[in-house]
């Protein structure tokens, strides 16, 4: 049974723009919806906030917190987040759509990973992140949920709703934010995180890609928080025999339990990832674990392609080494009768022509090898070494630097390396040379002045300026018109990164007070709105009310808040009243007869003939069991002389 046909949500056209298709997850802050942008008919992921949440004040904040961060780390790997607004209870992100499956539906069909495939998935992760560390971000809540992989084998991080920046207090008041295996014990033990905290939690994920399961369990959280303080990371080879002591280093590199010991962002942890799997051998990343499960995926629409797939039989070529031939023994030729050669009687031009092809296979097999392999030697890791490290360090294995360019870089420090050509791992001639890229650091650019302008000059202006336009914020303004901006975020002037992403605020224009149509027939209550620049979005028969039966009963935005020349007013129209049993109040005493009429639903009058002093009540205008409308008026006389 699809439960998504149950959600209100589907079907539903937010912000007149983003058309709910289909519930995609639902988790504990809000749900996520796949949805189809009519504006430009493209299809992307709604991340809904839970409407009990929306009247939480600091929900909200840190919901859109999770917007302004994303749009400004414009990396391939971080899921970008494109719009965000909200539509009554309503507060949404519109954010990329990434077909395919998480690390940990991946983990959950195959288990332990081969090297190969776990450093393919944690280079892209440790990328993403090295761009929110060097931006000013923690992610704070890495694990295998939040790893998305695409249907192409892209590898992105979604989910930064928990993002701080790095200069910030981040103490949780109490309760541990994120999920207990992949805490940092600083995390639990001081409720603080730094970029640290998720090269911790990177190494728990690498762990567990390599043996298939978590280095920290228990049956309650306790346990497990218990062990993050007190036993460090277990090994990997301790679990998966065999495994290269490379792999147990970095890991335990990342997963040290003080802080200062770590690598100190993501950036450092990816450069030491990329030097691990340089020191590797093919045989040793390709190596299958014990503990892998499942069939290979080998088609083409794999959905985890980025996993590398073992070669079908019959498939692909294999090269054997080559083997030379010895040359045909020649026959044993006798010197005289009874004599003997040369060893035991093999005549001395059959030993020499022996000699001879022993000498050549040796001279031709030292040939081959040296022509295949003797004259190369594998180019060093030299990967976020600073270019005096790295210069030294090809110099050692007797290379030479042939040229240093310096490129702009977003995750490398300035002065640290960030390629070689050729690249790492890869072999050259002995006294060969090789070409090192340095980064310059980030280029920074001046955020334009766009305000006054449209929305789509100014996502131009910041496309020119070397800048991506980020999330779309309105608000109302005196002075701007509607639909231009009102000015960025951060503000104009300010140096930001090249291809950081800058929010936009963008005017509602002047605001309109909403008149109270309630009670107004739907003709005069569209046409009371319309007079005031409102749009009447009209919900027949919902609620019964004391208005006539066709009449509004409620409207939302209530009388006397602010909206935007254009905006919608849900109106409601009533069926009519409740009819309800009228009590049979003749014989008490007027206050009594009040409250139990009032009690029942009704208004009540009291009528009293002239010079009559009685409190008993007499008559009533309806009579005892009859019914009424809900909140009609009941008459009570009392006795006369």
């Amino acid at each position: 049974m699809d439960t998504t046909l149950q959600d209100p949500m589907i079907g539903r056209l937010l912000d007149g723009r983003y058309r709910v298709d289909a519930r995609i997850a639902v988790g504990g802050m809000a749900t996520v919806y796949r949805a189809t942008d009519t504006r430009l008919d493209r299809v992307l992921a709604l991340k809904v906030m839970h409407p009990a949440l929306a009247t939480d004040a600091s929900f909200v904040e840190r919901f859109i917190r999770e917007a302004k961060s994303v749009a400004r780390l414009a990396h391939p790997n971080v899921v970008a987040v494109f719009d965000q607004g909200a539509q009554g209870a309503y507060v949404y992100l519109a954010m990329e759509y990434v077909a395919g499956c998480t690390l940990r539906d991946v983990l959950r069909e195959r288990g332990a990973l081969q090297p190969r495939a776990a450093l393919d998935i944690m280079e892209p992760v440790l990328a993403a992140l090295g761009a929110a560390h060097r931006a000013g971000f923690v992610h704070r809540d890495m694990k295998p949920e939040n790893v998305l992989i695409g249907d192409d084998g892209r590898v992105k991080v979604a989910d930064f709703g928990l993002v701080r920046a790095v200069g910030t207090v981040t103490e949780t008041t109490g309760s541990l934010l994120g999920t207990v295996s992949y805490l940092a014990p600083e995390q639990i033990q001081y409720g603080t995180a730094d970029t640290r905290a998720d090269v911790y939690a990177c190494g728990v994920v690498l762990f567990e890609m390599l043996t298939g399961s978590k280095p920290h369990t228990g049956d309650t959280a306790a346990q497990v928080i218990y062990q993050h303080l007190n036993a460090d990371v277990p090994a990997p080879s301790a679990v998966v025999p065999g495994l290269p002591v490379e792999l147990d280093v970095l890991v335990a590199s990342a997963t040290a339990r003080n802080p200062e010991v770590r690598p100190q962002d993501a950036v450092v942890l990816l450069a030491g990832a990329r030097e691990c799997r340089a020191a590797l051998t093919d045989a040793q990343l390709d190596a299958k674990p014990p503990q892998a499960r499942g069939e290979e995926h080998d088609g083409a629409d794999d959905r985890t392609s980025v996993i590398p797939r073992a070669i079908p039989p019959g498939q692909g070529t294999t090269h054997h080494t080559s083997r030379l031939e010895m040359p045909p023994s020649l026959p044993p030729r006798r010197t005289g009768p009874g004599r003997r050669g040369l060893f035991g009687g093999i005549p001395r031009r059959g030993m020499v022509a022996a000699l001879a092809a022993v000498l050549l296979v040796l001279g031709v097999g030292t040939g081959v090898w040296y022509i295949n392999s003797g004259q190369f030697t594998k180019v060093p890791s030299v990967l976020g070494q600073t270019q005096k490290t790295a210069e030294q360090r090809l110099r050692d294995a007797g290379l030479d630097v042939k040229r240093i360019d310096r490129a702009f870089s977003d995750t490398a420090a300035r002065g640290t390396v960030t390629s070689s050509d050729p690249g790492s791992g890869e072999r050259i001639r002995g006294n060969g040379s090789v070409r090192l890229v340095v980064s310059k650091g980030p280029e920074m650019v001046d955020v334009p002045d766009i305000a006054g302008v449209t929305l789509a000059e100014a996502r131009d202006d910041l496309k020119e300026a070397g800048l991506t336009p980020g999330a779309v914020t309105r608000e109302f303004s005196e002075d701007v018109a509607r639909g231009d901006v009102v000015r960025t975020d951060p503000e104009a002037g300010t140096e930001r990164r090249s291809g950081s992403a800058v929010g936009l605020v963008v005017s509602k224009g002047s605001p309109v007070d909403v008149p109270d149509v309630t009670g107004l027939s739907v003709e005069d209550a569209t046409a009371a709105l319309a007079e005031e620049g409102l749009e009447a979005e009209v919900r027949p028969g919902r609620v019964n009310s004391v208005e006539v039966a066709g009449d509004i009963a409620e409207q939302s935005p209530a009388e006397g808040a602010e909206a935007a020349e254009g905006d919608s007013v849900e109106l409601t129209v009533s069926k009519g009243p409740r009819m309800l049993d009228v009590p049979d109040v003749t014989g008490m005493n007027v206050d009594e007869a009040r409250s139990t009429l009032e009690e029942a639903g009704f208004d009540v009058e009291v009528e009293r003939p002239f010079l009559s002093f009685s409190d008993t009540v007499e008559k009533q205008s309806v009579d005892g069991g009859e019914e009424a409308a809900e909140g009609s008026t009941i008459t009570i006389r009392t006795r006369g002389l």
